[in-house]
């Protein structure tokens, strides 16, 4: 049995972005779930949460009960990362965001990787003793993966993305943050370890988070938690060729629901006009 999910943060409306990746996920799956990504308190709203709910009952869709919230989760996470750290793969870091890009400036150059510069690796080798002297002192800090240690652990792995088995490339992405000061677990720690509690065998997501899969594949494996396949679909675009965005307030599904669309025109706009059909 396929088991998908669909997993937004209630940060925002939903937009025609949002609807395509929740009808494309529940179309896949014999079951389907929703999963509400509320670990960074900051930046979610309770609004934002009934929101997802009232948008999505809107267009038709229906999910198991209870719904999972990453906000419940942390006991979890935090067994996912003291797991890695006596594995001795994480490691403190406390750059800020200004320290890194002065490293970088400094370099004249720094690796890419499929996101940008990566990480330059300024705390990764710190000593033990000004590691334990800086968290007495309660520097801020986050806590990060060494990945070319974890890659030698987990060994060459792969992942089927459409039914195709395609080679991990763990460095794509450097030394990811796993946990900061102010949340229990950061995006790609929370997923893998999400994705393997409630069982689901299908991720279905945009195309742009492809390369994320990499090093989430490499968690999967340090954990030991099981692999589900993927399909990375394509994105939404507006009309000037740009991804919808909460950030860019992108025209939500409360706006086109207010102005008078039903879901049949966010289906046919969607290139989804037979969902009833196939559901």
């Amino acid at each position: 049995m396929i088991v998908t999910r669909f997993a937004p943060s209630p940060t925002g409306y939903l937009h025609l972005g949002h609807a395509y990746a929740a009808l494309y996920a529940a179309k896949a799956g014999a079951r389907f779930l929703l999963r509400i990504e509320d670990i960074d308190r900051a930046r979610c709203r309770p609004e934002f949460e009934a929101a997802i709910y009232e948008d999505l009952a809107w267009l038709g869709l229906d999910w198991e009960q209870p719904v999972l919230r990453q906000s419940e989760r942390t006991s979890a996470y935090r067994a996912a990362i003291q797991r890695l750290t006596e594995r001795g793969l994480v490691y403190p870091c406390f750059c800020t965001r200004k320290d890194i890009a002065d490293e970088i400036a400094r370099a004249g150059a720094a690796p890419h990787g499929a996101e940008g510069p990566l990480y330059p690796g300024l705390c990764r080798d710190l000593p033990e003793e000004i590691r334990r002297e800086r968290i007495a002192s309660g520097i801020p800090h986050a806590l990060r993966l060494n990945v070319a240690k974890a890659v030698v652990i987990a060994g060459p792995l792969s992942f089927q993305e459409h039914g195709e088995e395609i080679a991990v490339d763990p460095v794509s992405l450097g030394d990811i943050v796993v946990a900061r000061k102010e949340m229990p677990a950061a995006y790609h720690l929370a997923v893998v370890v999400d994705d393997a509690y409630q069982g689901v065998t299908l991720v279905t997501r945009g195309e742009d988070l492809l390369s994320a899969t990499h090093v989430q594949r490499l968690l999967q494996a340090l954990l030991g938690l099981p692999a589900p396949q993927y399909a990375h679909h394509r994105l939404i675009l507006d009309e000037h060729g740009k991804k919808f965005s909460k950030r860019d307030s992108s025209v939500t599904l409360r706006d086109l629901h207010a102005s008078g669309a039903t879901p049949r025109d966010i289906f046919v706009r969607l290139g989804l006009d037979d969902f009833r059909r196939t559901r």
